[in-house]
């Protein structure tokens, strides 16, 4: 089993209800392409003062669990993923950085 962990931090703060949706866009064609054993999502709990930290800061975090590697780099490809990605980095641009690894616990 491995788990592709995403910390998605958007450039300006996100509406609530928008990131809501931004993070089920990415859960349902995750899911629906068939790959995904599992998918999970939320938000960044924020501390005060972390702004000062020089770090990216997550606004989310999506955990996509798959068999393996394989599976994996399949649901990179999956259909309709870069059409999300796309609509959503032209409304509201964001970065992304990951780590693929076994379960942590």
């Amino acid at each position: 089993m491995i788990q592709h962990t995403m910390l998605v931090s958007f450039d300006e703060p996100l509406p609530d209800a928008e990131l809501d949706q931004y993070l089920a866009d990415i859960e349902r064609v995750m899911l629906d392409a068939g790959f995904a054993q599992s998918v999970v999502t939320r938000r960044h709990l924020p501390i005060p003062g972390e702004e000062s930290i020089p770090a990216l800061i997550a606004t989310a975090i999506v955990q996509v669990t798959v068999a393996d590697l394989d599976a994996l780099a399949k649901g990179f490809t999956a259909p309709g993923l870069h059409e999300v990605i796309d609509r959503w980095q032209s409304r509201h641009p964001y970065k992304v950085a990951w780590a693929n690894h076994e379960p942590l616990a």
